[in-house]
């Protein structure tokens, strides 16, 4: 298998802290991109209350709840389902399942998607005005 070779700048091998890009916005449901991996985005987001029922056709979605309790809704072939992810806890939502995140008391997250990848999926419920629909904010 051929290596490609990344033809970017190589981003600063300094530590990032979490808490620290945590404590630098406040908007709810609009992660900040902390660091990538390959062709991944690292983000972390502020969420409380419901997000939108969403699909990313193309990716599959990682979660891990850095601090709070995240509840995953989730439309299966087999029908409805909620995981609940405690602090500390990790959750893949496989490509094409139907699913909403839903912080009934706050949390904190990270993810790692492609690039790209809109925080709403492929095909989502009607946006609202207070979700960010977009593929991250650079941190800072």
């Amino acid at each position: 298998m051929e290596r490609m070779e990344r033809t970017e700048a190589t981003e600063p091998t300094e530590p990032i802290s979490l808490g620290k890009a945590l404590a630098s916005f406040d908007a709810l449901w609009s992660p900040r991109i902390v660091t990538t991996v390959n062709d991944y985005d690292v983000r972390v987001a502020k969420v409380e209350g419901e997000h939108l029922w969403h699909t990313h056709d193309h990716t599959d979605e990682f979660f891990l709840v850095l601090d709070g309790e995240l509840h995953i809704a989730l439309r299966e072939p087999a029908g409805e389902r909620t995981v609940v992810l405690p602090k500390g806890s990790v959750f893949t939502v496989p490509r094409g399942t139907e699913h909403k995140p839903i912080a009934p008391k706050g949390a904190s997250i990270l993810l790692l998607e492609p690039s790209g990848t809109l925080t709403v999926g492929d095909r989502h419920d009607e946006v609202p005005d207070h979700v960010d629909a977009t593929t991250g904010h650079a941190l800072g």
